[in-house]
């Protein structure tokens, strides 16, 4: 038997045990999980001043990235409602709404009290440990019908190998 790499074992599990609500699910959580690091790593370098990155303005109004996270929400929300059967699970769908979501949910904090307290010491920490723990979380949770299958049949790969003769 042929030995397939460990990224053929992954998409061959994610066809096989997941069904399509299932990878798009997955899909969201990946891509709010990814989005979600990366807007809190582009924030940081902007905060410190480091890196390629600056704040985007109009007209001297500073353009949080909320404001983006909502318009890819109501693109998805206008596919959920009047979009044709095969774009409500398709990957840029998923990918779409994690990120906006994503975006949203990153400045959380703004929307609650609508005043720029993004940057307040108070609870910024705990609350960017926790979204990240439970963005984790989810697409592990997601994921798990793909990585128990993956580590089966990583199981069943190392079992052949012990059990062959070694060449003389």
């Amino acid at each position: 038997m042929a030995q397939q790499s460990v990224v053929a074992e992954f998409r061959d599990a994610y066809y096989s045990e997941l069904d399509a609500g299932e990878q798009s699910a997955l899909i969201a959580w990946l891509a709010f999980t990814g989005a979600w690091s990366g807007v809190r790593g582009i924030t940081h370098a902007i905060r410190a001043g480091e890196g390629p990155f600056r704040n985007l303005s109009l007209g001297g109004e500073h353009l949080h990235h909320y404001m983006w996270g909502i318009g890819m929400l109501a693109g998805v929300g206008g596919v959920a409602v009047r979009g044709d059967e095969k774009l409500h699970r398709h990957p840029a769908t998923a990918v779409t709404y994690g990120v906006g979501l994503a975006l949203i949910v990153d400045e959380f904090a703004l929307l609650l009290d609508l005043q720029d307290v993004y940057w307040a010491k108070q609870g910024r920490i705990s609350v960017d440990v926790a979204i990240g723990g439970i963005a984790a979380a989810g697409s592990v949770f997601a994921a798990l019908p793909v990585l128990r299958k993956v580590a089966r049949r990583l199981r069943e790969r190392g079992k052949e190998t012990e059990s062959q003769p070694a060449d003389a």
